[in-house]
């Protein structure tokens, strides 16, 4: 396994990290444990989970992977041994999170009640990166352009600002509630906004980004890249397969029994015009090369200079062994030029 530093932290975090959102739906306790068994015999340190979660976001499962991944650090005694990852739900309209049945924002009494909920399910005093899962004002996640309208942009009456926000956090952070401060479905506006209201006034620094990014959307490449660099806020690149498109399962309409767009129906970002032609080409230098599709596409995001780590999640030991092994592919300088080459051909077909 390969480690990388977190932002600008003492913390060291495996280049894949290992996402947990079907926990507690698609996938069991006991498999949930079996694949954090795994992974940590493969050297994985880094897990990510969500007060969100599992997906679909329902009522009825909401906080279920957060009481598995705790159930598992209460048997087998060794929370100091990961570095744990949360997030705290941003502005939206489900009315389940809180007590008082309130839409969800990110206002001080709800983080301090989101992560207070989320302490007890993880059954640990702690969170090492307590992450803003989507943003507290109007944009559309991760403010991305082709997705612009004028309805997507604006100050809400209830806005909470972002040095608001951050006063909450750092009251946390002096609590040690949580260590640091992450984001997640930001925008490089956003991002730069929040770095510098902590440097002008010493509130926490984010130390990371959580966003999309993989073979069919490249977008954070544009603007965020350079932020990432620069002011190393590296990325946590969530969907490396897109959820699931780019291992081909999904071709040309297929839905495979158990598979999650066939489950829940939830894969149209990776359904759009151009998508399926697009996979299919990157899924032929794969097959040129010799090379699992799955493991190609993780293996491009593992090697990209500004990602930290790579959020694999899987259902199946057998999906888990394959994700976590792509960290011993590399990829040629002639498979990296084939697969510019593509992107040159085809952009983003799925921001």
């Amino acid at each position: 396994m390969e480690y990388r530093r977190l932002g600008r932290t003492d913390l060291k975090v495996s280049v894949i990290c290992l996402g947990t959102m079907t926990w507690g739906q698609q996938n069991t306790e006991a498999e949930g444990h079996a694949q954090m068994d795994y992974a940590v015999e493969q050297g994985v340190n880094f897990f990510d989970t969500a007060e969100l979660y599992s997906i679909p976001p329902r009522p009825e499962t909401q906080g279920s992977t957060e009481r598995i991944i705790g159930n598992w650090f209460k048997a087998r005694g060794n929370r100091d041994k990961i570095i744990l990852a949360s997030k705290v739900c941003g502005r939206g309209g489900n009315t389940w999170f809180r007590d008082d049945k309130s839409p969800t924002r990110v206002t001080r009494a709800q983080v301090f009640e989101a992560v207070d909920k989320s302490l007890q399910r993880l059954q640990t005093d702690y969170i090492d990166l307590y992450q803003l899962h989507f943003p507290e004002r109007v944009v559309p996640w991760g403010s991305n352009p082709t997705r612009f309208s004028a309805a997507s942009y604006g100050k809400a009456a209830d806005e909470t600002s972002i040095p608001e926000q951050l006063d909450a956090f750092g009251e946390l952070v002096k609590a040690g509630k949580i260590r640091h401060l992450g984001l997640s479905n930001e925008s490089a506006w956003g991002t730069m906004r929040f770095v510098a209201d902590s440097e002008v006034r010493g509130t926490p620094r984010v130390q990371s980004i959580q966003n999309a990014y993989n073979l069919l959307n490249r977008t954070f490449e544009t603007a965020l890249a350079e932020v990432a660099l620069r002011e190393d806020v590296g990325l946590l690149a969530y969907s490396p397969l897109a959820q699931g498109y780019l291992t081909g399962k999904y071709l040309d309409g297929a839905r495979p029994a158990g598979a999650r767009t066939t489950l829940f129906d939830r894969g149209q970002r990776y359904e759009g015009p151009g998508a399926n032609d697009a996979t299919r080409l990157y899924i032929q230098v794969a097959r040129e090369a010799g090379l699992d599709p799955a493991q190609l596409a993780l293996a491009f995001v593992n090697a990209r200079p500004f990602v930290t780590s790579n959020i694999i999640g899987a259902t199946s030991m057998e999906q888990l062994k394959t994700d976590i092994a792509s960290i011993n592919v590399k990829l040629s300088p002639e498979i990296a030029a084939k697969i510019d080459t593509i992107h040159q051909l085809v952009g983003n077909p799925c921001p």
